[in-house]
């Protein structure tokens, strides 16, 4: 078959591969259908993630039809079923799987041991992500083998074009519980950094989940206009001061809910923490670029809470600790328990209330993929959100 591969540091290559196999009773194989290159996707392409190996399968946004199913999993699904895969790999079974903790998940980490030594205790395993978190092929690619099958889907209807369910692998559900995690009153302020793809599916969240006054930050025409057309007042941070216009915003108060909808590779340049930054991962005393956590810390709203979806992968520098813990501050982090959310999101596409694929501006083949990394990557001609026709 035909994959995405990466290979080095800004290397992807489609590459011929073996088909998947049945290798646990559990195990099912899926028929891609649509799949999609994600923001988190680029930690790997330029390598800023560690773990990454040559020959590794990328993706962990996929859909399509099933076509193989192991012994074990035959009372879940069955050949023909129309399923998404979430990105997180879940045997539904352990504690932490029991309490809807899906991205930590006790037993999926076939890694285990090194994610323990990296972060203390051991995460889910993921698809097409380092090897930190399994080492699993992904699913940027023609077939994908779905471990814990039984447990690791999503069953899907037809009638419904792929486009509107294939974000709820991950991006649709992780803006959702980024929102979600705000405890979002009617009288609040959400202020979101990010308008890629995760922070428009946080932006109409927000929206959806009744807040008073949603801000989006970004410096990205086409994304600030996205987020504009979704209901959020938009935020310039080339052109405007981001604290003194929230501030403006709020009337002195700062907002009550801060999203980082940016992660590890802040783009800011401007400002002397952010030059600081650069500075240090250079020179590898530094393995992320915080510049988000520090604006919100010291905007937001005292006894408000921060919002964490955006990826981090190791040790930051200068955090504001003090002002989060004078302000009263919460914060609330975490790769996303994407099954504990599907349901209900699943219901809200099929009823109207939103319809995810507004955010997708390229659709191209797995020949075509490797170029649109860099094109995604460098926001080139207009892309948000890249989605891949194997």
């Amino acid at each position: 078959m035909k994959a995405l591969v990466w290979h080095g540091t800004t290397d992807i290559r489609c590459d011929s591969v073996p088909d998947p196999q049945i290798e646990h009773p559990r195990d099912a194989i899926i028929k891609v259908t649509s799949c999609a290159i994600c923001g988190s996707d680029l930690h790997l392409y330029d390598h800023f993630m560690p773990g990454m190996k040559s020959g590794d399968i990328m993706g962990h946004e996929t859909m399509g039809e099933v076509v193989e199913v192991g012994a074990e999993s035959k009372g879940r699904l069955k050949v023909g079923d129309r399923v998404v895969i979430p990105f997180t790999i879940i045997c539904g079974e352990c504690d932490q799987c029991k309490r809807g903790n899906f991205s930590v998940c006790e037993r999926t980490n076939r890694n285990g041991h090194i994610a323990a030594k990296a972060f203390g205790h051991t995460t889910a395993g993921l698809f097409g992500y380092t090897h930190l978190t399994g080492g699993y092929p992904g699913g940027q690619a023609e077939y994908l083998r779905v471990p814990f099958a039984d447990a690791t889907h999503i069953k899907v209807p037809d009638g419904i074009p792929d486009e509107k369910l294939l974000f709820l692998s991950d991006i649709f559900p992780t803006g959702w519980q980024a929102a979600v995690q705000c405890d979002i009153q009617p009288t609040d302020t959400v202020a979101i950094w990010g308008c890629g793809p995760v922070g428009q599916m946080t932006i109409r969240s927000a929206i959806l989940l009744g807040a008073k006054q949603v801000i989006a930050i970004d410096r990205v025409p086409e994304r600030l206009a996205m987020a504009e057309a979704g209901g959020a007042i938009t935020i310039n941070f080339d052109e405007e001061s981001v604290i003194e216009r929230l501030n403006e915003l709020t009337n002195g108060r700062g907002p009550e809910k801060c999203i980082d909808a940016v992660g590890m590779e802040a783009h800011a340049t401007a400002t002397i923490d952010s030059m600081y930054d650069r500075v240090k991962q250079a020179t590898m005393m530094e393995t992320d670029r915080p510049h988000v956590l520090r604006e919100m810390a010291y905007v937001c709203r005292p006894a408000g809470t921060l919002s964490i979806p955006g990826v981090y992968g190791g040790l930051l520098d200068k955090i504001p600790f003090g002002a989060i813990m004078n302000k009263g501050l919460t914060i609330r982090t975490g790769q996303t328990h994407v099954n504990r959310w599907t349901d209900d999101l699943l219901r809200r596409i099929e009823d109207g209330q939103i319809d995810p694929s507004f955010v997708i501006t390229h659709t191209v083949s797995l020949d075509e993929g490797p170029d649109m990394y860099k094109v995604f990557r460098d926001k080139q001609d207009g892309c948000i959100k890249v989605v891949i026709k194997p």
